[in-house]
């Protein structure tokens, strides 16, 4: 009686979990058949511009990662011992509708680019225009200081970002690229540690070359608490997979101008936007937000700061911005909420940095 109960126990739960799995692979493939999936092509058309087809090549992709994620699941799931948790793991794992909304907004903010940069991205990269001797640069760029030594360190209530730019360079596709050192540190703890590989033109415009970035965590119980190095995302470099370089900041910002800072698709796609070049607290509209007037005032007095949007289509609707000051780089970040800021709190490097105003959380 007990293997007969237990039989139609079996049964019944594999009735459910049919019945699960049917409206998000088809019935066909519950049957032993093939995936029912409509293409991204079918979706949204196959035509337009490059940056168009790589939007809907993206949006394809988003979708394939769901089913795969989906699977894995799967595979996790029918090595539960009780039958009830498989079904309720099998739920979890056909929950996807928030991850399939992602791949729409994703898909949607990259055709948004697309307005501004329709064609294809396939930028110069030639040794022959890039400077070698980062002790004597050519036309070293004003707003984004790149010299050996030179340190910048900010901090809130939060998190303390300590950057500092080495001796140590790197060839990459036989430009000589310079490592900038980047910590981020939470409570004392460590959480990420980067190293991002910058190029300077000829012209004075400062390129990004890639970046090898180790993500860690602390996790509840370890003893003792070291952190624990969890992934490496976000890791590119130029000429590996197809990855190509961005402009971290324009020989001359122009305002108005939208440029991709890195490209590898769908893991390092930031952009940017020169909103002024000729900011002062008071003179840029809707520019003021979030910037505390005194450190704006203390390093904006010429009115010749140069503010960017900067965005990603990885992250829709995400974005900050960023101020720059002649002679010391990125004094400032600001984020969209109200009291989302970063600040500057020293340099080692201009004078500007001797005598910083404290701006705090209540400023």
């Amino acid at each position: 009686m007990r293997r007969h109960r237990d039989q139609k126990v079996r049964e019944e739960m594999q009735k459910r979990i049919r019945k699960l799995l049917v409206p998000f692979v088809g019935a066909s493939l519950v049957a032993g058949a093939g995936m029912l999936w409509p293409s991204s092509a079918e979706a949204f058309g196959w035509g337009g511009s490059p940056c168009k087809k790589n939007a809907s090549a993206g949006y394809r992709s988003c979708r394939e990662e769901i089913q795969e994620e989906f699977w894995e699941a799967v595979g996790n799931c029918v090595f539960e011992s009780d039958l009830d948790e498989v079904a309720g793991c099998l739920a979890d794992a056909l929950d996807t509708g928030e991850a399939k909304e992602e791949c729409r907004d994703v898909y949607d903010a990259r055709i948004d680019i697309c307005r501004d940069l329709p064609g294809a991205y396939d930028p110069p990269f030639d040794p022959a225009t890039f400077d070698d001797d980062f002790s004597s640069l050519t036309n070293p760029n004003p707003y984004y200081p790149v010299g050996i030594g030179y340190a910048w360190h900010y901090e809130t209530e939060d998190e303390a970002i300590a950057i500092d730019i080495r001796a140590a360079t790197k060839l990459i596709e036989g430009v000589t690229c310079i490592t900038a050192h980047d910590e981020a540190s939470e409570e004392g703890v460590v959480v990420e540690s980067t190293d991002d590989w910058l190029a300077v033109a000829l012209d004075g415009s400062v390129h990004y070359c890639g970046e090898i970035s180790l993500n860690f965590e602390l996790f509840e119980g370890d003893d003792p608490e070291v952190p624990e190095l969890v992934d490496i995302d976000g890791s590119w470099k130029a000429g590996r997979d197809d990855a190509k370089q961005g402009v971290l900041m324009q020989a001359v910002p122009a305002p108005g101008s939208i440029y991709r800072q890195e490209w590898a698709f769908g893991e390092a796609e930031d952009m940017a936007q020169v909103l002024s070049n000729s900011y002062s607290y008071g003179n840029g509209e809707g520019l003021d937000f979030n910037v505390p007037e005194e450190l704006a005032e203390h390093f904006c007095e010429n009115e010749n700061c140069v503010v960017t949007r900067d965005f990603t289509p990885l992250e829709p609707g995400v974005e900050e911005r960023k101020y720059y000051a002649r002679g010391v780089g990125l004094f400032l970040e600001v984020g969209q909420e109200e009291g989302d800021f970063v600040p500057l709190v020293d340099c080692n490097f201009h004078p500007l940095c001797d005598d910083i105003p404290d701006v705090g959380e209540d400023e």
